[in-house]
């Protein structure tokens, strides 16, 4: 999978050195929101949500799942599944095996934005193509679009959804 070097605007917010954000640079570069403001919701975020997962979450330092899911939800991202306790691997870090779009992906330890298939981040987390893919957050209207296109290609041929 090709992979660009990108800050998601971290250099340019007037932050230096190395820190643990890629929860923050991954939604920026994905969602095209600029750091600083993605910086700044994440840490409101944190501090109105109570229990562990606010208290030790930050910007800096990484975040907790229901952190940056209630997050995502509040700017009309949607979660997708890949992986289950006890599934296995179905899904690698491969242009191949993840939707086309804009995504935030979550591996082990890690989120990165893929954009059509192109790893952006300040390195290749891909390990050649082995690293499994947790899920991805990408566009509610973007989920919404597909859906209703397989619909019409369904009503097309005469398939039937069955639940």
């Amino acid at each position: 999978m090709e992979w660009v070097y990108d800050d998601g605007g971290r250099k340019d917010a007037g932050y230096i050195g190395e820190v643990s954000d890629c929860v923050i640079r991954s939604i920026a570069i994905a969602t095209e929101i600029p750091y600083q403001e993605v910086y700044d919701k994440m840490h409101e975020v944190c501090k109105s949500y109570r229990g562990k997962a606010g208290k030790t979450s930050s910007p800096r330092n990484g975040f907790y799942r229901q952190i940056y899911n209630r997050y995502m939800a509040s700017i009309g991202w949607s979660w997708t599944p890949t992986m289950t306790i006890g599934s296995g691997c179905h899904v690698h870090l491969r242009a191949n095996e993840l939707p086309t779009g804009r995504l935030v992906v979550a591996v082990s330890k890690h989120m990165t934005a893929v954009i059509d298939g192109v790893i952006h981040d300040t390195h290749d987390p891909s390990r050649d193509g082995m690293r499994c893919v947790y899920g991805f957050f990408r566009a509610k209207e973007v989920e919404d679009g597909e859906a209703a296109h397989e619909e019409m290609d369904k009503s097309t041929i005469g398939v039937t959804a069955v639940p």
